[in-house]
């Protein structure tokens, strides 16, 4: 990784750095440290933690004064919706994070490049790096330009469907009987990646994985409503 490169990152986010050693450290996955012998401080965690904090502030705060009128329990509900994991890897996605973030050789040939929590979290590391770097009204600036489109017209609720509970449905009008099997689990215990096949009267019909066991299944229900609607 060089600065030329970042510099492609800094132009999607219409921000350049001041000090590209919080950059780079944005972009520092903790397998990288491992592997060259760096101080655990110096991956990206630390700044992930700040800056999960500063996104639940500028989200919390574009709900509170979008929706004078809702109460606290319905403010809640919206904000976790709209930062979860999978919104921040849409986002994470677009900028193309994963071409920029520094991984050991040994997770990189695991997959862990390719992982959704890994690019999520370098996410919330590059929010807080820019919270650092500047301060929060250019951090803020930044959060509501990258997260327009979830936040107007409701577009993080597509990514909360409960695909599941509507195959489900789909298959009980049919008569058909739905099995979900897990296939394979990898990564360590605190970093695990599982993969589930969906079968429908036996018959393989879609496949799915994620950071939980539900979310595995989630995805392999929406891989099998998408293969059922497109017959």
């Amino acid at each position: 990784m060089t600065f030329s490169n970042l510099k492609n990152l800094e132009k999607k986010l219409n921000y350049n750095f001041k000090d590209k050693g919080l950059l780079e450290t944005a972009l520092t996955h903790s397998s990288f440290v491992n592997e060259n012998k760096m101080k655990q401080y110096e991956s990206n965690e630390r700044l992930e933690f700040l800056g999960d904090a500063v996104l639940g502030l500028v989200i919390g705060e574009y709900f509170y004064k979008s929706f004078p009128r809702d109460l606290e329990g319905s403010l809640t509900k919206m904000r976790a919706e709209s930062v979860n994991e999978k919104v921040l890897f849409f986002i994470s996605k677009d900028l193309e994070l994963g071409d920029f973030i520094r991984f050991g050789k040994g997770e990189k040939k695991n997959g862990g490049n390719k992982r959704e929590s890994t690019s999520a979290d370098a996410l919330e590391a590059l929010i807080g790096a820019i919270f650092l770097d500047s301060n929060f009204n250019n951090a803020k600036k930044i959060i509501l330009n990258l997260f327009d489109e979830f936040l107007k017209e409701d577009g993080y609720k597509l990514f909360n469907i409960d695909f599941k509970t509507m195959l489900q449905e789909e298959v009980q009008r049919s008569g058909q009987k739905a099995e979900y099997k897990l296939v394979k689990e990898e990564g360590p215990d605190n970093d695990k990646t599982f993969f589930t096949e969906l079968y429908l009267d036996e018959v393989l019909s879609g496949r799915g994985s994620g950071k939980t066991k539900k979310e595995s299944q989630q995805e392999a229900a929406r891989e099998a409503l998408e293969r059922k609607r497109n017959v």
